[in-house]
């Protein structure tokens, strides 16, 4: 019995070590969905390249489709993928679907299926594709915010599945025929592809387009990407004070003295973060979702111009290794009593345990500051519950196995006093 009791702990504590199971994914129609990607913007008459890492990384960690399953691409729910199969405009290449080239008829939600003889799971994708004629480049671009004085590199983003060479990458400004050139008047230089700005100053703001020239089964294709630079701050000053000479005669002399203008300017507070406070953590069970709120309040004449952005261990969410999984976006003003409230969102697809101990940060700034809070995403602990359950049953299983030792162990009556008391009885009866 007690052998039993070690076992039965044995398992308990097992069960309470190991990894808990992951959520059940919603289904719809019979089979189970997946959070969807994030949308993308493209221009038509460039090779667009259609993928969906959130989705595989839930196969990858569930442990679902084997190496070598196949996926079935269709677009807005439909069989259309069975004419991607062959060498046409639209090519399904495995888990991928190749435009080549993109026209803005493409547009639409992509669905990518993976399904056997007894499981269903699929993960969607929306594609955007705009005319070259009617495009506005701020609908294309990512956008990064830069502080004055910083050094900044532009890097062509979401290009690893082109082959490309370094050596042909260009670099455009606010949709300018001209490429820039490295050494402008000091203002830019080259490192591998990538264009520096070392000194970043508010000239420097506006959009920034890389293009790049890619070969396809021999056949020459545009690949082009748009991020729109955001500087904050003011560039460093020199202040002069300037001296009017103001003559006033008296009856014998002139004096010479000299005034100076004075402009009052309203004093513009800087904002204020309300929540998250410092020192959050941000917590989620393995496998979920999670969306976080930064809440600013500022006054509501700079509110427009007030940035907030979310930082992942010190990085832009774009060039963080929560790229594929996370999305900035969702701005909000709002207007309060006293001054305007303005909300920033960040959704994060899906919590796994390299996210334990990652650095979120929320930073705002304006004209009259700058202010940021520190948080930090970690997993729900489930120990202390597994630990209850543990120790309920724990003392269930004891109190049963006494209860079983007791009867079992029972002192039994003594049968010959018992036969005494009984002939005792018989005698006194006669």
């Amino acid at each position: 019995m007690v052998c039993l009791a070690l076992m039965l702990v044995m398992m308990i504590v097992e069960c309470v070590c190991g990894r808990p199971p992951l959520p059940p994914l919603p289904m719809k129609d019979g089979c189970y969905m997946v959070y969807p990607e994030v949308e993308i913007f493209r221009v038509e008459g460039e090779a667009v390249i259609l993928y969906f890492p959130m989705f595989m990384r839930v196969l990858e960690v569930r442990n679902i489709a084997p190496p070598t399953a196949k996926y079935f691409i269709s677009k807005d729910n439909g069989t259309a993928g069975m004419e991607y199969q062959g060498e046409g405009r639209v090519q399904q290449r495995n888990k991928q679907l190749w435009f080549l080239p993109a026209q803005a008829s493409d547009s639409g939600e992509y669905t990518c299926t993976y399904r056997n003889e007894t499981y269903c799971i699929s993960g969607s994708i929306t594609l955007q594709v705009y005319e070259s004629t009617s495009v506005d480049m701020k609908k294309l671009s990512y956008p990064v915010s830069v502080t004055v004085g910083e050094e900044w590199k532009f890097t062509c983003p979401s290009l690893n599945y082109f082959n490309n060479t370094d050596g042909l990458i260009e670099w455009h400004k606010d949709s300018s025929p001209t490429a820039l050139q490295p050494g402008r008047a000091g203002s830019f230089r080259w490192d591998r592809g990538d264009l520096v700005i070392p000194a970043v100053r508010q000239s420097h703001a506006g959009i920034y387009t890389c293009q790049l020239r890619v070969l396809i089964n021999n056949q020459p294709y545009k690949v082009s990407r748009a991020i729109q630079l955001e500087v904050q701050g003011q560039d460093p000053e020199i202040t002069t004070v300037t001296t009017v000479p103001n003559l006033s005669e008296t009856s014998d002399t002139k004096i010479i003295s000299s005034t100076y203008s004075t402009v009052h300017t309203p004093t513009i507070l800087p904002p204020v973060i309300v929540s998250p406070l410092n020192g959050t953590t941000f917590e989620s069970s393995h496998g979920s979702g999670l969306e976080l709120v930064c809440v600013v309040s500022t006054g509501c004449p700079i509110a427009e111009s007030t940035v907030i952005t979310w930082l992942i261990n010190g990085q832009s969410v774009e060039t963080s290794y929560l790229d594929r999984r996370a999305l900035q976006g969702g701005r909000r003003v709002t207007r309060m009593s006293k001054g305007c409230q303005i909300e920033m969102r960040l959704i994060i697809t899906m919590i796994t345990e390299e996210d334990v101990k990652t650095e979120l940060k929320c930073i705002t700034q304006n004209m009259g500051g700058r202010q940021e809070v520190v948080a930090q995403l970690q997993l729900e602990d489930s120990t202390f519950t597994w630990v209850v359950v543990a120790a309920v049953a724990v003392s269930c299983f004891l109190t049963v196995v006494s209860i079983f030792l007791y009867v079992l162990f029972k002192p039994k009556k003594n049968q010959k006093m018992d036969y005494f008391l009984a002939r005792q009885n018989s005698s006194y009866s006669c």
